[in-house]
């Protein structure tokens, strides 16, 4: 199969030096191998998507000087590309994984569970507690709405509230478009097991992985609005040019040297850019 990667924004806020790196790693890994490109919005989660987000992010990344072959503007052959669109890919996985005797109901809330589990990782405020497998082995509580969980590493597939599940949404959505490797954060690497579990069940492709170091504030966690992280739409808005912004990106990534500046296509012609994923893999979690 030809090389197939994507872009994988959610609408939630804006897009920071941190997104971007990422998305520029992924952007030159699909053009480098001459492959295909996607641009998938991941707005499952309602609460927190933020109305015209998605407009915003998609305005930052052409600034940018960053283009997609498949995508909610431009089509393709494995649409919709939104993912509040694809419930029925979902439902259908959802189905296939009951069938197969891999769900079980939990109504375990989150408080119970982080009682009697480990915490989470320390560098990682957001990183959801290890459950216990509370509910594999005594019955449901009938008067709670149930989550649905998959045996395989017992983590959520369908929320209580009726929400599809980032890990099944997102192992479907690569297995079905065809994606052959993943280029996202190294937040991620965690729950890369269970979405290579959830594909190998439903007989789905499994893309390579590849983890980009993240962005960190000064207290060592993950760029944040709270560390007054810049967002790419503030550095249009203030004359900034996009190759100078891709030039600081690069540099962190010790594709460049510091203070270049230069397209997403210029940096294709960059010394030892067919060695990107080597690069990636050493370089320095933040951007100067």
């Amino acid at each position: 199969m030809s090389y197939r990667g994507r872009l994988a924004p959610s609408p939630t806020g804006s897009l920071h030096l941190g997104h971007a790196r990422t998305f520029l790693v992924a952007w030159l890994r699909a053009r480098i191998a001459g492959g295909a490109l996607v641009l998938r919005i991941e707005d499952l989660d309602p609460p927190r998507v933020l109305p015209g987000a998605a407009a915003r992010i998609v305005e930052d990344l052409r600034w940018l000087g960053l283009d997609w072959d498949e995508g909610p503007d431009v089509g393709g052959p494995y649409g919709p590309y939104v993912q509040s669109e694809r419930s029925d890919r979902y439902a259908w996985a959802l189905r296939r994984l009951d069938e197969l005797g891999l769900l079980y109901p939990c109504t375990c809330t989150r408080r119970e569970v982080q009682r009697v589990s480990s915490a989470p990782h320390e560098d990682d405020e957001e990183a959801a507690p290890r459950y216990p497998g509370t509910c594999r082995s005594r019955p449901i509580r009938e008067d709670r709405p149930a989550s649905l969980r998959f045996r395989d590493g017992d983590f959520i597939v369908r929320r209580a509230d009726g929400l599809w599940a980032y890990q099944l949404a997102v192992a479907v959505d690569d297995g079905t478009m065809q994606i052959t490797e993943v280029v996202r954060g190294a937040d991620l690497l965690p729950c890369t097991p269970w979405q290579v579990a959830l594909l190998r069940a439903l007989e789905l492709p499994v893309p390579r992985y590849l983890h980009v170091p993240l962005v960190r504030g000064p207290d060592g966690r993950r760029l944040s609005k709270r560390h007054g992280a810049v967002a790419i739409a503030s550095m249009r808005q203030a004359g900034v040019p996009p190759q100078r912004v891709i030039g600081r990106l690069a540099a962190s990534l010790g594709v460049v040297p510091e203070g270049s500046e230069l397209s997403p296509r210029e940096l294709l012609s960059a010394s030892g850019i067919e060695r990107l994923d080597e690069l990636v893999a050493r370089a320095a979690p933040g951007v100067q």
